[in-house]
């Protein structure tokens, strides 16, 4: 079972915490990893990518010219794929990417992606963040004192709004909820910051 120290928001140890072996000990199966996160990018595609066929473009209702005796190619309309300004043969119209996975993969991903960070030393926890109020420059001053050069995602209980907006203004740095953790977010990150109660709510939420 690995341990963890808990810091406070001063970078000062204030106790230890034991993560749980079905989360945060799992073996690491990078090809679920990839396939979970290949998939979540997929979804996030909005598919509305859309060119005009040549019964879509404006014009070309006349014969260009007589079919026969001119010396020059037989056309039919000036909207062909092979004119200029004429449709698109084959070109991208509105889809869904969007398609899904078994449960159980996603959930075997979402635990080697955990599993990978604590073997790599890069799950902090802080014993809260302690705001009575937004401020950029409270979570900047605790992300130093925690030693955290790096991307980093702010792992809190349940939604804190404090939090999100002291949080939102720096580049690479983001927030969630335990029960909104996913694959891509973590494996977009160097650290993942987890209040004390985050660490018990993620071990309840995917036990």
């Amino acid at each position: 079972m690995p341990t963890v120290s808990v810091y406070n928001t001063g970078g000062e140890q204030v106790g230890e915490v034991n993560l749980a072996d079905y989360l945060f000990a799992r073996p690491v199966h990078k090809s679920a990893m990839y396939d979970v996160a290949i998939m979540q990018l997929a979804n996030r595609r909005q598919g509305t990518a859309s060119t005009k066929t040549r019964s879509e473009v404006r014009g070309g209702g006349r014969k260009p010219w007589r079919q026969k005796g001119t010396g020059r190619a037989r056309h039919g309309t000036i909207r062909s794929p092979i004119w200029a300004g004429g449709g698109v043969a084959f070109g991208p119209r509105p889809r869904s990417y969007r398609y899904s996975m078994p449960k159980k993969i996603k959930r075997i991903a979402l635990k080697s992606a955990l599993s990978a960070k604590a073997q790599a030393g890069k799950v902090v926890v802080v014993d809260s963040f302690n705001m009575e109020e937004p401020k950029t420059k409270n979570i900047l001053s605790a992300l130093q004192n925690l030693k955290i050069n790096g991307k980093a995602l702010l792992v809190t209980a349940f939604s804190d709004e404090i939090v999100y907006k002291s949080a939102r203004n720096i580049p690479e740095v983001n927030t969630t909820i335990a029960n909104k953790l996913n694959v891509l977010d973590i494996l977009n990150v160097d650290y993942l910051v987890f209040t004390r109660e985050a660490v018990d709510r993620t071990e309840e939420v995917f036990a």
